[in-house]
């Protein structure tokens, strides 16, 4: 399935407030896109308004599959994780008092997911072996850890070909970050995924990233390779303490 995803001079914020201002970006099949930049600066506005959960005021949001172009802007939530889009959000939001399976079962919400759901259940199983040891365990009794396996786990079950990650660093030791950002690019790598990944942990998000973009009060400020962001001033002066 051929995709990609173009924004385009995306303005967007809560009432009065403007959170982004002209953002554009673009990411490729199969690509890891980085969005850098520290908190409150408009990361997971962007993320929301590609999920429908934040209607921009201004500009255009496209994703193309197979030779057909779709309006994000126009469509509900439902209707873009039934495109094949799923998001792992900012601080997991499982459901803590339902269990592992439980809210796994819950992120088979796209219709052909549910076709699908024993498969895509052993694909979680199998991606992350803790889950199914703990199956039957409340997710609000989870390590930090192990919920943000679930989290990634839960939006997998959608069957999707793109995902967006937001923050997956937030709240974890550096060693679990760590081994969460190698799984992201295992899963891209093993199962064609195309990945939007916003974090703040600049390190951590080059080691898996084909591009990345740095935003800024909500203006995209830089965009390039990975090689070009680490020679950028403004990472040096951001994010490397130089």
């Amino acid at each position: 399935m051929a995709l990609s995803l173009e924004i385009r001079g995306l303005d967007a914020g809560y009432g009065a407030v403007r959170a982004l201002h002209g953002v554009s970006l673009s990411i490729g099949e199969k690509e890891t896109v980085a969005l850098l930049g520290t908190n409150g600066n408009g990361k997971s506005t962007l993320m929301k308004c590609v999920m429908g959960m934040v209607r921009p005021s201004r500009g255009d949001i496209v994703l193309n599959l197979d030779g057909q172009a779709f309006d994000l802007k126009t469509l509900s939530t439902e209707a873009i994780v039934d495109l094949g889009v799923a998001m792992v959000p900012e601080g997991r939001r499982l459901f803590p008092r339902l269990t592992v399976e439980e809210n796994l079962l819950l992120g088979a919400y796209r219709r052909a997911s549910r076709r699908q759901l024993g498969r895509n259940l052993e694909f979680c199983y199998e991606a992350f072996p803790v889950l199914k040891e703990r199956r039957r365990q409340l997710a609000g009794s989870m390590s930090g850890g192990q919920q943000q396996m679930l989290a990634i786990a839960r939006a997998l079950m959608s069957a999707p070909k793109l995902l967006l990650v937001d923050e997956p660093s937030v709240g974890l030791a550096p060693i679990l970050v760590s081994h969460t950002i190698t799984k992201i690019k295992e899963l891209k790598e093993e199962y064609g995924l195309t990945v939007l990944m916003a974090e703040q942990n600049f390190h951590q998000a080059i080691r898996i990233a084909d591009r990345g973009s740095i935003i800024v009060h909500g203006e995209i400020v830089f965009s390039g390779t990975v090689s070009e962001l680490e020679k950028n001033e403004l990472v040096k002066s951001y994010y490397l303490g130089t």
